[in-house]
């Protein structure tokens, strides 16, 4: 691998107040950057100050949506530590999101050389306030500036990185959940196992609506049938019903979470029977009326675990646990988030230290 060259910014930012911080909205002073050209692979990695990218109008990521990306962590431990959960796993990931598109794989010495030291760079930018992060963003992007429905022969990979709080005003407090019933997020075949632009610019228009009328998030139904539970907004979902665990199996359609894998491994390690399969809403809806949906909750990234409390279909709402976070939602959120910052054990192995 090449050495990573280093541009230092000459003039620092200041640091935002992390009261109240919107996520995802201030960027720290570096990012990660590396060119792909057909014939010559992946060349000059290099760390510059944080600026806007200069692309042909033409370029293919603006016409045929050929881009993929990732999201992780970056959490200070009560000693100081700066730390990474599962960073190998969202390499894996971005790659097999890569391949589906027709996209140059990143090796994963270079992602992980280059994140660490983009990490160690901006070190500063991991916050130590309860409940905070250093998010980041690995993406690639097609630059060749070419018309035309083809894969690109030229690409950008990038990692930038930007503080932040809870994803969701409510923060761990149960949110509202609407059942969408009209727009698809994914449909077998497609990409909706890839972390993809597409799959997410699909998902607007109902989480629009969604919020219009008051709830948080959508929770998805199946492009075929419509009547087989997916996802929860841009989260995987899992439901405790009679004791069991039950969250929707990877079918092709469903992200393959790193959240949802890693609590998966926790409730087998506790004990817990998990099932994978199909889970149907007209399931789901006679557990909510009969009071054996016990607890119900979301897994992504960035909110870790979102308790959901209540979930609405055609115009009838269903109260789960009395709109109040479950215990093993608790226990999952207690137990992850104690990995993640470095507070708790970590007997699994999945925390990484940078520096």
């Amino acid at each position: 691998m090449e050495n990573i060259r280093i541009e230092k910014a000459k003039v620092l930012k200041a640091k935002p107040s992390l009261d109240g911080i919107p996520f995802g909205t201030y960027f720290s002073d570096h990012m990660f950057l590396m060119d792909y050209d057909e014939g010559k692979g992946w060349h000059d990695p290099r760390i510059v100050p944080y600026a806007n990218f200069e692309l042909s109008p033409a370029a293919v990521v603006f016409h045929y949506a050929q881009e993929v990306f990732e999201g992780m962590k970056a959490y200070r431990s009560p000693v100081g530590d700066v730390l990474l959960f599962r960073p190998t796993e969202n390499v894996k990931r971005l790659n097999s999101s890569a391949e589906r598109m027709c996209m140059p794989q990143v090796p994963e010495d270079i992602f992980i050389a280059g994140l660490n030291a983009l990490i160690e760079l901006d070190k500063d930018w991991v916050p130590n306030v309860p409940d905070t992060s250093l998010y980041i963003r690995p993406f690639i992007i097609a630059t060749s500036p070419q018309l035309g429905v083809h894969a690109s022969s030229s690409y950008l990979f990038a990692i930038i990185t930007c503080p932040v709080g809870s994803y969701y005003s409510e923060g761990i407090n149960p949110v509202r959940i609407m059942i969408e019933n009209n727009d698809v997020r994914a449909v077998r075949g497609g990409t909706g196992h890839t972390k993809c632009g597409g799959n997410y610019a699909a998902s607007i228009r109902a989480g629009e609506r969604a919020e219009k009328k008051g709830y948080s998030q959508v929770l998805w139904l199946d492009a075929i049938t419509r009547r087989n539970i997916e996802e929860v907004g841009s989260m995987n979902v899992m439901f405790k019903i009679g004791g069991k665990i039950i969250t929707p199996a990877l079918t092709g359609s469903v992200l393959p979470g790193i959240t949802r894998k890693s609590c998966i491994e926790l409730l087998k390690s506790w004990g817990y029977d998990i099932e994978e399969r199909e889970i149907s809403i007209d399931e789901l809806l006679a557990a909510a009326k009969d009071g054996s949906l016990e607890e119900a909750w979301g897994t992504g990234t960035a909110a870790v675990i979102s308790p959901i409390g209540e979930i609405s279909f055609e115009g009838e709402n269903h109260l789960i646990g009395n709109n109040k976070i479950g215990n093993l939602t608790q226990r999952l959120y207690d137990t992850l988030t104690g990995i993640q910052w470095g507070k708790t054990e970590d007997t699994f192995g999945w925390s990484v230290k940078v520096c």
